[in-house]
Formats: structure tokens, sequence, C-alpha cells
């Protein structure tokens, strides 16, 4: 059990953390006011930042049910990442954005991704244009001591580029943003960051404003990724953390087509994280059970991706976990620690002053019973909707003084999460899957 400290939570972060809660979304700000349990799981990823920092790669899917803690666990990643001075981007799938495709669909995820892009200072995205700047302004600085020109450095710098598919056009960029900047042209700077968003959809515009050929596209968006991860590192980052969640929408794609062009794309990506072939990225990819055992749809469905990501044996065979493995299964929280984590909530909504408490302890721990009497051990195994009524519970009392805590718990109605039920979710899919023979006519 941590120890709580009496000191004052601000007002923008608790309002944040606390509006996220309610409406049973991940919150992106206070996270560390909450957080409890998964010590190890924070361990292995911490040992995956450092290897970042050093030029390693990292590949990590964690899976874990609906409402287990996936998403708050990846931004909770997110956060330590930006404090160790990574640069971090972050989508969520969804059946208009995905890592391969032949309609604009990877393009506009990789748009998504380059708009959220977030550094310490700016941990809220839209900080390409900062990063840029920073390059720029360390480029001026090693021209001004070594006596060459800005265009000059910033080719030495982004050699390490060349080696790369559209690395030698992605400098050109750069430079191009570097004389905008010196000859005060707006419209070339925005030209350059449009380009380096994926914004241009034709070549032609790309060659017209920049003089380049090459352009985001549906099939080369992982190779703009890690042109982007060394240029994040020339500007002076540690690195860059790469956070995809709701990959279930993949599994649930009705095309087999769709899916394998995909999954070939989460194998690429896995291949040369292992094999050390990219340097200064990590992907952090969100998903449930389904879409990685699945025999039919999901990754196991696919050969390559099962031999690399199947569990490991002897860690199975000993009852432990295998916390190097490429896929980090999430455990549920114990009872234990959905007790820390309401005093936590308790703690955050008296502002983190320990006098201004709603509820004593014993309202937590009747509280608990209470949810495990109407939906057994639901509520700490996925833990979402206990929290969202709990902060329901602790706002209505907040409101309303004259109210006893007492009178209003019998009140409290709690269901299953509907999403918890994966039979559901199957029956979707199969209802909507358009891989199997249904008619035939002569």
């Amino acid at each position: 059990m941590s120890e709580i400290r009496n000191k004052r939570i601000p007002l923008r972060e608790r309002h944040s953390l606390l509006q996220s809660l309610r409406a049973g979304v991940t919150p992106r700000t206070g996270l560390r006011h909450i957080q409890v349990g998964r010590v190890k799981e924070v361990n292995a990823m911490l040992m995956d930042l450092d290897r970042i920092a050093d030029g390693g790669s990292s590949f990590r899917l964690i899976i874990g049910e609906y409402g287990s803690g996936k998403s708050f666990f990846l931004h909770l990643i997110r956060s330590i990442a930006l404090e160790k001075g990574f640069v971090t981007i972050h989508a969520d799938l969804s059946p208009d954005k995905r890592l391969h495709s032949t309609s604009g669909l990877a393009r506009r995820l990789y748009n998504d991704l380059m708009i959220s892009l977030s550094t310490r200072t700016k941990p809220d995205g839209n900080a390409l244009t900062n990063v840029t700047e920073r390059f720029i302004t360390e480029a001026r600085k090693d021209a001004d001591s070594s006596g060459k020109t800005v265009s000059s450095i910033i080719q030495e710098r982004l050699n390490c580029l060349s080696e790369l598919v559209g690395g030698y056009d992605f400098a050109s960029v750069i430079d191009s943003y570097w004389r905008g900047h010196e000859k005060d042209d707006s419209t070339l700077q925005s030209n350059a960051i449009r380009w380096l968003r994926g914004e241009f959809s034709t070549k032609t515009e790309a060659r017209h404003s920049l003089g380049v050929r090459y352009i985001v596209h549906d099939d080369n968006i992982y190779d703009f990724l890690k042109l982007m991860s060394l240029f994040i590192k020339q500007a002076g980052y540690s690195g860059l953390l790469i956070h995809l969640d709701e990959m279930v929408n993949l599994y649930k794609l009705s095309s087999r087509k769709a899916r394998i062009s995909n999954y070939e794309q989460v194998l690429r990506i896995l291949n040369d994280c292992l094999q050390g072939s990219s340097s200064y990225i990590g992907f952090l990819m969100g998903g449930t059970p389904d879409l990685l055992f699945d025999p039919r749809r999901g990754l196991f469905s696919y050969e390559a991706l099962h031999s690399r990501l199947m569990t490991n044996s002897f860690a199975q065979k000993a009852g432990v976990t295998d916390y190097t493995a490429p896929s980090l299964h999430l455990p549920s929280l114990e009872p234990e620690e959905v007790l820390v984590l309401l005093r936590n909530l308790r703690h955050v909504f008296a502002y983190g002053d320990t006098s201004q408490y709603l509820v004593p302890d014993e309202a937590l721990s009747a509280f608990l019973e209470h949810c495990s009497r109407r939906i057994g051990d639901a509520y700490f195994k996925t833990p979402r909707d206990t929290v969202k009524t709990f902060t329901d519970f602790l706002s209505v009392l907040e409101q309303h003084k004259d109210k006893d805590w007492r009178e209003l718990l019998p009140q409290i109605s709690l269901k299953k999460d509907p999403y918890e039920d994966t039979s559901l979710v199957e029956k979707e899919i199969e209802n909507s899957d358009t891989d199997q023979l249904v008619a035939f006519r002569l």
C-alpha cells in the first residue's frame, strides 16, 4: 500500500482526471495520482526505454481484456517516456485507420500520429514544428562554431538517413524548412511541415512545392516512422515511442486479404525490432486476447507471427511470467490493489488534502463488498466500471453534503461491461464475415 502524501493536486489535473474517469475513458494527465500495481510490467517497459535510448528498438504487444487497464497502462508508459526525454506519438486504430491499406487509410493513420507528436514541454500534441525548430537551432550552433553553412550541417547530421528509403528527400525537406526560416518564407516552412505530416496526396504537388518526389503513402508509413525516429534523435531527444491502441480493429476486419496485409506489416515491424534493423524507436500495441490467440482471425492465424509471439513454454509450465517476451499480458488487479485505487481516487477528489476526504476507509471496504455481490470478481478483473461508478458516487457526495454514504450505497447499480463477453464480439464478427462462401449460383 503506497503512502499518500498530503500534497495539493492542481485543479486542472484533478478536473481532467475525474472527467475522464467518469466518462469511462483513459485520462491523459494526472496518471501518477491513481496508478497502482503492475510494478514488474512497468519495470520491463523502463528497460525497453533504456534500450531505445541506447540506439536499440523495442516491440511490445500489450494484451488484456476489455476494461482491464490496457489503455491506462499505455498512457502511463507514454507519460514516463516523455519525462525521460522521448518524443511520443499515439493513435487508436479504427475501420478508417490501419497499418496497411490501398485507399489512404494507412496514410490517415500516419497523419494522426504526426498530429499527436508530443514532447515533455508540449505533451498535448502538435509538437512537430517544435522538434524541427530544435533541430535547426542545434544545426545553427554547429554552423557558428565550425564556420560551415547551416545547409551543409543539416546534410551532415542527416547523412545517416541516406541509407533508408526516402532519406535523401527527408533531409532535403528539412533543409527547405531552414531556407524558409532564413528567407522568412512561411509558405515554404508550412509546406515542409505538411510533407513531414504526410499531407501531400500527390508527388506532383510535392515536387512543385518542395522539389521532392517521395511522399507518404499507404505502403511506406513504417519507412517514414523509421526516418522520423533518426531525425528526432538528431534533434536531441532520446528516441521515438509509438503507441497504437485498439489493435483489435485489425482482428475485426471482415476481409481476410486486408487482415493478412496488416498482419504482414506487424510482422515487418516485429522483425526489424527483434533483429536490430531499426534504431531509437519503440512500438507499444494494445489488444485483447482474441487479437492474439484466435486461430482463425487473430495474429496466431498468421504462422510467422504465431512462432514469434507464442508464450514462453518454460515460463508457462513454471507458472511465471516472461517479461522480456514481445507480448506482455497484463494481469488482473488484486482486490487489495483495487482498494488502494479507490483510496487514490478519494485523495484526488479531496485535492490531495487528507482532511477533506468525503468518505472514511469504512466506506471503501463497503463499496467493494457491494461490487463483489453485484458483479462478482469482475470488479477487480476489469475495474473500469467499478472506477466509473465510484467516481459518480463521490461526485454526488461532493455536491450534496447532507447525504450520507450509507444511504447512497445500496442504490448503486453495477453491471458487467458488455464488452467483457467476447462471445458478443465474435457473433458480431461472424455476422459481418465475408471470408466464407455464403451463396453460390451458376
